[in-house]
């Protein structure tokens, strides 16, 4: 059984491309990386296995599935699969009849077993997070025959006592034979005066017997040493013995091969759940390292369209490139609404073989189930084919120049290229003349254009470059280039051909201007125009990407004052609140204390009257008389208390007496009430003409005044000149924990000139 047909990965009979087109894309490379992830060599051997396919729907489920996974993992769902040994031989011997397991075998099905049974659990709790990957799950042997298997076999591959009584039984009568065999060797080599021991050769046990005493030990020579001083010699009486061993390692062998081939039969039955059960556990692993890697790249999941349908790339990476690390530049790609070929033109260095095998990396990524490094709103068509040509063609075998490959390679590109085909080619009409290789070049992009096919091409050719403007369903596109430094910033722009730079940079590198200016000279008048075009191009946009950053920072930095004014509007809505529901509490506390003063009060007056009409004699009304008096002024002083919280209690004659209970009087908290001249001398400070430390001064001693008149507010006027004492006053205010708040009063009652400052309770 194949790795491939394990991991249930697409055979290469649907073949998207050739090994040789993979391996230009660098497919074998990238599938390294995801390898990596895996935790088993199986595991990383079914995701190198993996080639792209055309089935739409196959690719679509595959790059979902990981895709649930990969979220799942994010959320740190408890799980990752077991290492599984490889069961090829072991499901092939239990597909033979009368085929017995040997001890390693059947070792590694029982770890095999142990591993089926924890993937299957690790798969069952992602049933709610990632429901595509637990169905990856079947059912698998019972525990029962790997612990058969841990009892019968130690872990270092032989066959334990307790596996049968006949094992038991010929293993003692070995170990008896045995040492009847080794007490009648070493008595020989008493006798002989030997003092070698007893050893073995040729699976005899014997004795070292010096040559010149050969004649005293008759028997069977089993060989000599290497000096050929001394023979091994089994005595004679020592054969029988020895033949005896023979027979009864024999039977420990039969009862051994009897345990091993018992347990082979109980595993026989159940060969489909062990090939099921192995398969499951590979290709858990081939999918955790395809999640894995697409956590690590941070990819987004592409819609995968039939064949034909646009070609949109965002935030593109080449895999290799950005496995490097740091400097990786991300690129976007479009081609829909008839746009089928894309020409990209640049400079040498520049980053267009790269782009190129980018794009075919992803393609071929994607329709091999594994999601490549890219942003959201990608979209990717399902390609029946891929081909690419790639690279320098030459071959000294073949007696082959450049050109000539290309050719051969062109050829068989457009014997096969159809609608749902993706053709990558790089430096397209190059290594012969340059206007026979225009020409030729052009001949061969309007073929793949006219036929449907998804063409990108690399070409420093100008004719190749007005030719994709000329053209419906071509688009001109390059890498940018810093004119500065002359050094390649890999950003891709699409709509727009690139320079070639070669004098540009002929100049850099210091050749003689003289040779240069001649060059200029060379230049056709069309090529020096079209320098000229692309370089006023080039410098406009290089203009708007100037004004679009620092539109975006201007629009980020409004962003953030909106965001900050948001903040402080919803404070101070906070802060109101509170200030309101305290206003609404200190209201409710004041009534209840009003009724508490006016009904003790009440009651020491009734005592009173109550005493009072029941006194007889001069002591009791004086007492009497007193309590009222008492009382009558208590209630008196409650009223005045009320009075200067700000209450107006209503139901009092002149005199203070109350007739009914106190009530709040109505208050608008955004300004204060109106007050006396007393009280408004009291709750207002005139800061006008006063130097800033005059008027700190003079805040601190209002405040300080306010709260030991238990003042609710105070009022300070600084006037609005060019706001210095009222940034002083706010200062001021700010700092000191007895201001619960203070806002600008309103615009009836002096607006920013005067601050308003509530005083906490």
């Amino acid at each position: 059984m194949s790795v491939t047909g394990v991991a249930n990965t697409p055979s290469a009979s649907a073949r998207v491309a050739t090994p040789d087109t993979l391996a230009a894309l660098d497919l074998p490379r990238i599938l390294d990386l995801v390898a990596c992830h895996a935790v088993s060599d199986l595991g990383a051997a079914a995701v190198r296995a993996r080639v792209p396919s055309p089935d739409v729907e196959w690719v679509r489920e595959e790059l979902a599935t990981v895709r649930e996974l990969a979220a799942a993992l994010r959320g740190d769902a408890p799980f990752s699969p077991v290492p599984v040994p490889d069961l090829t031989a072991v499901l092939e011997t239990l597909d033979t009849p009368g085929g017995v397991l040997d001890a390693e075998g059947l070792l590694g099905l029982a770890g095999g077993l142990h591993a089926m049974r924890e993937v299957r659990a690790g798969l069952a709790r992602l049933e709610r997070d990632a429901p595509r990957a637990a169905a990856l799950a079947v059912d698998v042997p019972p525990g029962e025959i790997g612990a058969r298997v841990t009892r019968s076999i130690a872990p270092d591959g032989t066959v334990t006592d307790d596996a049968s009584r006949d094992v038991a039984r010929a293993r003692r009568r070995v170990r008896d034979v045995r040492a009847r065999l080794i007490q009648v060797l070493e008595r020989h080599a008493r006798q002989l005066g030997e003092d070698g021991g007893v050893t073995m050769r040729g699976g005899r046990y014997v004795i070292p017997v010096r040559k010149d005493a050969r004649a005293r030990s008759p028997g069977i020579v089993h060989g000599e040493s290497s000096s050929g001083a001394t023979l091994f010699v089994e005595p004679v009486d020592a054969v029988e013995h020895g033949n005896d061993l023979a027979g009864a390692e024999a039977e420990e062998a039969r009862a051994v091969l009897a345990v091993l081939r018992e347990l082979t039969e109980t595993a026989r039955p159940h060969r489909d759940a062990i090939g099921a059960g192995w398969s499951m556990c590979v290709r858990a692993d081939d999918l955790y390292a395809r999640a894995r890697y697409a956590l690590g790249c941070d990819a987004a999941l592409p819609a995968i369209g039939a064949p034909g349908s646009p070609l949109v790339v965002r935030r593109g990476f080449h895999p290799l490139v950005l496995a490097e690390g740091a400097g990786a530049v991300p690129f976007d790609l479009e081609l829909e609404d008839g746009a089928r070929t894309l020409l990209v033109s640049g400079p040498n260095a520049g980053g267009k073989s790269v782009l190129l095998k980018a794009v075919g990396s992803l393609a071929v990524l994607a329709q091999s189930g594994i999601v490549p490094p890219v942003g959201e709103g990608t979209r990717l068509p399902a390609f029946t084919r891929v081909f690419a040509d790639i690279g320098d063609r030459q071959s000294i075998a073949q007696s082959l120049s450049t050109f000539s490959g290309h050719l051969q390679a062109m050829r068989g590109i457009l014997s096969a290229a159809d609608a749902g085909s993706l053709v990558l080619l790089d430096e397209i009409g190059g290594g012969t003349d340059p206007l026979e290789g225009a020409a030729l070049a052009g001949a061969v992009l309007l073929s793949l254009n006219e036929r449907g096919c998804v063409t990108v091409a690399t070409t420093h050719l100008s004719d190749l470059k007005d030719l994709a403007a000329r053209s419906a369903g071509f688009v001109n596109a390059s890498l940018r280039f810093d004119t500065d430094t002359l050094a390649p910033t890999y950003q891709f722009q699409q709509g727009q051909p690139g320079r070639s730079y070669g004098i540009a940079i002929a100049r850099r590198l210091g050749l003689p201007a003289a040779v240069l200016d001649r060059a200029d000279e060379l230049l056709p008048e069309g090529a020096r125009s079209l320098e000229a075009v692309l370089a006023e191009l080039e410098a406009r946009d290089a203009d708007l990407r100037e004004r679009l950053l620092a539109l975006e920072a201007a629009e980020a930095e409004v962003a953030a004052l909106r965001e900050a004014a948001g903040r402080e509007r919803a404070s101070l809505e906070r802060r109101d609140d509170a200030l309101r529901e305290r206003e609404r509490t200190l209201e409710r506390e004041g009534r209840e204390q009003a009724r508490r003063f006016l009904l003790e009060a009440r009651r020491r007056v009734e005592e009173a009257l109550g005493l009072a009409r029941a006194a007889v004699t001069e002591a009791t009304a004086k007492e009497a008389r007193r309590l009222v008096e008492e009382g009558v002024q208590g209630e008196a002083e409650a009223l005045k208390r009320l009075q200067r919280k700000g209450w107006k209690v209503l139901g009092t004659d002149e005199g203070g007496v109350a007739s009914r209970a106190p009530r709040p009087a109505p208050r608008t908290p955004p300004s204060p009430p109106t007050a006396s001249p007393l009280t408004a001398a009291r709750t207002e400070v005139d800061l006008r003409g006063m130097t800033g430390d005059e008027a700190e001064a003079a805040v601190v001693a209002a405040v300080d005044g306010a709260v030991v008149d238990e003042l609710p507010w105070i009022r300070i006027i600084h006037g609005k000149g060019g706001g210095v004492l009222r940034a002083r006053v706010d200062a001021v205010l700010r700092q000191d924990p007895r201001v619960a708040s203070h806002r600008a009063a309103p615009p009836e009652q002096g607006g920013t000139g005067v601050t308003i400052a509530e005083l906490a309770p």
